[in-house]
């Protein structure tokens, strides 16, 4: 089966929006084993969606559409000849949040509750217009919410189940995620093939998401049981080739990974951050327990702050510089020290775009000083993009702080830049 996205909105055309929607859609349909042959993205008018969906339906048997539920539902019914029905679930949803939020109900917010006829509802969890899916004349077409944060919920709770169970001889959809920092998708594929020869019933995808990459293993069969055990035996041999550079499941990054486990082994952590800026321990304290391992942390840009405040020795300063393996040690050990933690995180380096004592962009050390184990600084090197540097940055810190506390090898030097 082969498959057509339609993206609707005049923001995305003109790029005031990045388009989301599109490449989540295309990796959770691929996964399916269904092609995605094509991909449009359209301005918000009823005559450009008639337009777009006529040529969909000349080459795909699926055609999803995303944005603009409301007016364009009238579209498509008058094109395809259908009415339009009240889904009573929906409308009491409606009606509910307007008086729960004393705003007044737009007359137009009716639209959000309407299907069309012989359509599925797909419920939309997080917002307020249903989705659907309806079979038609040989094809099979999908509207769905434009925001992405009610599109995945409907997509991922929903009708990913509804195409198994209408498009598929194996009713059972089994799927999950392992997520890895330390390799790029390169090494991963050039690795993988070897590892799933024989296990040609899973789907895999890999794929980049915020620096780090995801394999997404999907199993269909006819008995969940039989799903799960190809899952499991898949996930062992993946994790058996990558086990030092895997960090955990689903939508966790490496930053929920780190907190659950200094949660779990009870450590308290800290850092003083340089060309960050504080980013580290923001990561940390963005979600909920942040005060279960962390009691606080320094911003230390200038030399002087280095020196007044965190007590790196002049020294250290005068002898080796503050881009250095040993300042980056000495801000983890004197950070852990003021702040009575287990683990110290020592942040220096050139963020870029210029260079600083002689270093150029992208040149990082990060220190860590943990228990009673030796302290150690890693160098890196990265690029020229400064909030890119900064991001990279912290991801590795992080991964550092996931190995030294599961005893997990850190060669150093080693590099993992943007450009890998």
């Amino acid at each position: 089966m082969n498959a057509e996205i339609i993206s609707i909105g005049t923001d995305l055309l003109l790029g005031q929006v990045t388009n989301t929607n599109a490449p989540f859609l295309a990796r959770e349909l691929t996964s399916l084993g269904i092609d995605v042959s094509n991909q449009t993205t359209i301005g918000n008018t009823s005559e450009r969606l008639i337009e777009a969906v006529k040529q969909a339906e000349n080459r795909s048997e699926l055609i999803i559409i995303s944005g603009g539920l409301g007016p364009n539902k009238e579209a498509l019914a008058n094109y395809l000849g259908l009415d339009l029905i009240l889904h009573e679930e929906t409308e009491d949803k409606i009606i509910t949040y307007h008086k729960n939020s004393n705003f007044k109900m737009p007359e137009n917010n009716q639209l959000q509750a309407l299907i069309l006829a012989d359509s599925i509802p797909l419920t939309n969890d997080t917002g307020l217009a249903v989705g659907m899916l309806l079979e038609h004349n040989n094809h099979t077409y999908v509207l769905l919410p434009g925001p992405a944060d009610e599109l995945e919920p409907t997509v991922n709770n929903y009708l990913k189940e509804e195409l198994v169970n209408r498009l598929f001889e194996k009713p059972v959809l089994k799927s999950r995620v392992l997520n890895f920092f330390g390799l790029t998708e390169d090494q991963i594929h050039s690795r993988l093939e070897s590892a799933l020869r024989d296990k040609e019933e899973i789907n895999v995808i890999v794929y980049s998401k915020k620096s780090q990459v995801a394999i997404r293993l999907t199993a269909m069969s006819h008995k969940e049981e039989d799903a799960e055990n190809s899952l499991n035996q898949v996930e062992e041999r993946i994790k058996g080739e990558f086990s030092e550079y895997f960090f955990g499941y689903e939508d966790k990054d490496l930053s929920d990974v780190i907190k659950d486990l200094l949660i779990e082994k009870d450590l308290m952590i800290t850092a003083a951050e340089s060309l960050t800026g504080g980013a580290f321990l923001s990561s940390l304290t963005s979600g909920l327990s942040a005060g279960a391992i962390l009691e606080g942390g320094l911003v230390t840009y200038s030399n002087e702050m280095k020196n007044e405040v965190l007590k790196v020795t002049k020294k250290t300063i005068d002898s080796y510089g503050v881009i250095s393996p040993e300042c980056a040690i000495e801000m983890a050990e004197k950070s852990r020290k003021l702040f009575n933690a287990d683990i110290g995180v020592g942040f220096t380096g050139v963020a870029g775009p210029s260079s600083m004592e002689g270093q150029i962009p992208g040149t990082v050390w990060i220190g860590i000083s943990y228990q009673d184990k030796k302290s150690f600084a890693k160098h890196y090197h990265f690029g020229y993009k400064r909030n890119k540097n900064r991001e990279l940055t912290v991801l590795n810190a992080l991964d550092l702080v996931r190995r030294v506390v599961l005893d997990l090898p850190v060669e150093t030097p080693t590099n993992y830049g943007e450009d890998k």
